[in-house]
């Protein structure tokens, strides 16, 4: 992962953290150890991904969250 995929991923943690009103921690723990959207969605979505709006890509990951069945 380099710099700008790092900076794009606390983009997205804290911006669905504050959307879900939970804890960024919490919000990666759900895109990591209980599910792999992290590694399987983001990041190799991260070209496409990083020229949206931040609205779209909070919902977007949340809407990945919710078909893993994470209790958001």
């Amino acid at each position: 992962m380099n710099k700008k995929e790092l900076d794009f991923l606390v983009f997205c943690i804290e911006g669905v953290a504050s959307a879900l009103n939970i804890s960024g921690d919490s919000v990666y723990s759900y895109l990591t150890s209980k599910s792999k959207i992290l590694d399987e969605y983001i990041l190799p979505h991260y070209d496409a991904l990083h020229t949206q709006g931040k609205d779209y890509i909070v919902e977007d990951i949340i809407e990945q969250m919710k078909s893993e069945g994470l209790p958001i």
